[in-house]
């Protein structure tokens, strides 16, 4: 019995043990697998710990007084509360990154960028196996060597990196960005790039790859693997030999193809007519010899060429007119011959064309230097010959045009004077003939011309020295004479140059040394006084005087029917006072300002004890124009009922207590602030929800909806003037009510718009409707897309640079991530996310066609209304 017992007790012990030592197992491998909440905050900590500066004091929110998912640049999951995202981009920040940060096993994004770090990159960010986009670029970092396979978008741009391409980027199979722009990297591009077969964007430039050796290129050969290829940049780097054949065989979705600033020989192949969606072809500055192929005619969607500063030589195909999408051509600095072919006129979008510094010869064809949208034209250092065809009065955006050093003849044109925009003119080392055309007096914006070694004659007009703007004026070297003016661009000595073959020059300011003008005596010749004038004086004054009164009278009334308009208002709804707007905003306390503009001040407010949240607008009435904004803003306000407006509930025309002007406008309270702050919000707001695709589909329908009924049901049309995201506000349902109609323009229906007028927003044209939607366009854009992910380019060009191939990279990917969470919970398939790429890319056209250049391209606003509704129907279906 007691051996039974003591068995037992044995036996129970060694139980306990093995559950004690199992337990400790289990303990331990959470130990060392699962990460939590503490070792997320603790990461964080270690991060900051190697920051050495932080001069805009971002990292201050990092201490204990709040969660670490409130922290600046760290954004949290919402079910598991881990982080998910860390930005720190362009906060100034010097150190070096912790290797802590591989503890974050959660991270999916981390944007260092435009900062000052140093040092390696921590190899333990490799372990981050859920990380799908690592901006490092603009930093000073140092070692590369990461194995990310899940990696998709790795940006390691303006650093320090030497050495040779890194080997294990072609593990990384995942990558659909590659960019390693601006650093030193050495040597060969490896073979096996063709791994990354959902590659769609390689970025190589401004490196020190290649060795100027006959196989340097031959890497593009497995490249070919890369289907998805889209972008492929290599300029500024040391690649030798010829441009391969294959290039023919890269991806049929190639887009642009960066090679210039190479050592690249032999010729442009023939096959690169097979790169048919190809839109940017950049091989400038290279070695590149023979002629421009016939076959880059079939590159149809092709827009800027550029082959500029190589040797090709022979002519220029006309077939290149069949380019019909061309907007850039530089071709400069090359051996070109033979004549402009007039075809290149059927290119209508054609903005700058460089075709200086080559053999051309012949006529300037009229049909090309009269192309509307012509911005530069330079085609100096030529040997074209006879006159500057006068169609170059047509080039009504032409900023600059140089066809210096030619053989042109004849007078220059007078025609010239219509291109108002012109800021750069340069006709000098030409045969031209004759005086200056007074039409020049309309070149308001010049500030360089050169009109010097030509044969011009004349007096020198004054008029060139009124022109505001004139900072460089050379008349040397022609045939000038009489006096030289002494206003303007002639009062400087080194702002211009009158020397040479103008040997009749006098007067002038006393630097140029030239002799005093003689001066002129003449008799006029008495006669006798014509009595029929008398009549005429007498009643001459009568009528100006009669004009004047009535002019007095019209403004008088003009200004009283003005007056009324806030006093109608003050009629037409409650009547309130400056101490209650005082009261109620709690003296206009910084703490409740919610917006402000350059006429007006917005605070939140409290009526009736409480009861009714109001936001009061303050006229700035100190800011010039504030009053006329006020006027202007009540005759709208008086007529306006739809419910995508915001809603007045009074105005007040006051004095404060110190008796001067008080004027305030009361409207509806919008809880949810305004558009701008849900799209571009601040560290603060980013805590908030995100709008999903069908609320911004639903803002977006609102506003369209306000706009329809401004521009077509009101009892006269009404032009916002000033429609931006800051300008539309969201009530508790996150609908969009247009607001600030205080640069609104009323127009009569026959109003006759002027494409070429100018005003201060839109494409630069006067008040229309159609200026109106190219700023709904711009906001159109706004709503779907990152701009984080814009450059150079403006949001129109952007956009449609990157339809519809590349939608789903310029959108916000919280919107992308939110549908696809939705689509994954309800088990939707690849059908489900076609649609959701399909819905994006409609709203994206819409809003190219909305912002376009010329305003009868734009869409109407009632259209515009039926294709969203079109648009949200078929996505929700």
């Amino acid at each position: 019995m007691a051996s039974s017992n003591m068995f037992r007790r044995v036996l129970n012990l060694s139980l306990i043990l093995s559950w004690l030592l199992f337990a400790m197992n289990c303990r331990g491998s959470v130990a060392a697998t699962g990460f939590t909440n503490e070792t997320d905050r603790l990461a964080l900590l270690a991060f900051k710990d190697l920051i050495q500066e932080d001069p805009l004091a971002v990292l201050s929110s990092w201490n204990d007084s709040l969660h670490f998912c409130e922290w600046k640049g760290v954004i949290c999951g919402r079910q598991h509360q881990r982080v998910t995202t860390l930005d720190l981009a362009a906060q100034n920040l010097v150190g070096s990154v912790s290797p802590q940060i591989g503890r974050l096993t959660f991270l999916r994004k981390i944007h260092l960028n435009n900062n000052s770090f140093h040092g390696n990159i921590p190899p333990e960010i490799g372990q981050l196996f859920r990380l799908r986009t690592l901006w490092l670029f603009n930093n000073s970092f140092q070692d590369l060597g990461l194995t990310l396979p899940n990696l998709k978008y790795l940006y390691l741009g303006l650093n320090n990196f030497s050495g040779s391409f890194p080997p294990s980027m072609a593990n990384a199979s995942g990558l659909r960005i590659l960019g390693m722009s601006v650093n030193h990297f050495t040597g060969p591009i490896p073979t096996n790039l063709g791994n990354l077969r959902d590659l769609e964007r390689l970025g190589l430039n401004a490196n020190q790859f290649g060795s100027n050796k006959p196989d340097d290129l031959s890497f593009i050969d497995s490249l070919t693997n890369c289907t998805n290829l889209r972008e492929l940049l290599l300029i500024k780097n040391q690649f030798g030999g010829v441009l391969p054949g294959c290039i023919a065989n890269l991806s049929s979705k190639l887009e642009k193809l960066w090679l210039g600033s190479n050592e690249i020989s032999g010729s442009i192949p023939q096959e690169i007519g097979s790169l048919n969606n190809l839109y940017l072809l950049e091989i400038g500055n290279n070695m590149i010899s023979g002629s421009i192929p016939e076959s880059i005619r079939k590159i149809s969607k092709l827009q800027l060429l550029s082959i500029e500063d190589n040797n090709i030589s022979g002519k220029i195909p006309p077939s290149i007119g069949n380019i019909t999408r061309l907007i850039l051509v530089v071709a400069a600095a090359n051996m070109l011959e033979g004549s402009i072919p007039a075809e290149l006129g059927n290119c209508p979008n054609l903005q700058e064309l460089y075709l200086g510094s080559n053999r051309l010869t012949g006529v300037i064809p009229e049909q090309v230097i009269g192309i509307y949208s012509l911005s530069i034209a330079l085609l100096d250092l030529n040997e074209f010959t006879g006159p500057l065809p006068s169609q170059v009065g047509n080039l009504k955006n032409l900023g600059a045009l140089s066809i210096s050093g030619n053989k042109l003849t004849g007078e220059i044109p007078s025609a010239i004077g219509s291109c108002q925009v012109l800021e750069y003119l340069d006709l000098h080392g030409n045969f031209f003939e004759g005086a200056i055309p007074s039409s020049l007096n309309q070149l308001k914006g010049i500030q360089e011309l050169d009109l010097s070694q030509n044969n011009l004659s004349g007096q020198i007009p004054e008029f060139l020295g009124k022109l505001p703007f004139m900072r460089l004026l050379n008349l040397s070297h022609n045939m000038f004479e009489g006096e030289v003016p002494k206003v303007g661009v002639f009062n400087n000595i080194s702002a211009f140059s009158v020397v040479g073959k103008n040997m009749k020059l006098c007067g002038g300011i006393q630097p140029l040394h030239l002799p005093a003008c003689p001066i002129k005596f003449s008799k006029k010749n008495k006669r006798p006084f014509p009595h029929k004038i008398i009549p005429l004086l007498i009643i001459l004054p009568i009528v100006l005087l009669l004009a004047c009164l009535f002019l007095i009278f019209y403004r008088l009334k003009r200004c009283q029917q003005r007056t009324s308009s806030a006093s109608l208002l003050e009629n037409q709804y409650p009547k309130i006072t400056y101490a209650e707007l005082l009261h109620a905003t709690n003296e206009f306390s910084p703490s409740n300002l919610i917006g402000e503009g350059r006429y007006g001040s917005v605070y939140k407010g409290s009526l009736n004890s409480g009861e009714h949240i109001v936001a009061v607008k303050v006229l700035k009435l100190q800011e010039r124009g504030a009053n006329k904004s006020f006027m202007a803003e009540c005759d709208v306000l008086r007529i306006l009922r739809h419910r995508n407006l915001i809603k007045i509930i009074t105005v007040c025309s006051s004095l404060d207590f110190k008796g001067k002007d008080f004027k305030a406008f009361v409207f509806e309270f919008m809880p949810n602030g305004s558009l701008d702050s849900w799209l571009h919000p601040t560290q603060a707001e980013e805590q908030g929800s995100n709008l999903n695709l069908v609320q911004r589909l639903s803002i977006a329908i609102d506003v369209a909806s306000a706009l329809d009924y401004i521009h077509h049901h009101c009892e006269t049309i009404i032009c916002h003037c000033d429609l931006k995201p800051s300008n539309v506000l969201l009530d508790d349902d996150l609908c969009a009510h247009v607001g600030d109609f205080g640069l609104a323009r009323f127009m009569s229906a026959n109003t006759n718009l002027s494409n070429n007028a100018h005003f201060k927003y839109g494409m630069g044209e006067e008040v229309s409707t159609e200026a109106d939607m190219y700023s709904y366009g711009i906001m159109l854009l706004e709503i779907p897309t990152d701009s984080t992910f814009i450059d150079n380019f403006s949001l129109h060009n952007y956009v449609k640079f990157s339809l519809p191939s590349r939608v789903m990279e310029i959108v916000d990917s919280t919107i992308i991530d939110e549908e696809v969470e939705g689509l994954n919970r309800n088990k939707g398939g690849e059908g489900e996310f076609a649609k959701l790429k399909s819905c994006l890319e409609s709203i994206l056209r819409l809003g190219v066609i909305c912002s376009a250049e010329l305003p009868h391209e734009r869409m109407d606003s009632g259209n515009v209304v039926k294709e969203l509704h079109r648009i949200t129907k078929d996505y929700n279906e």
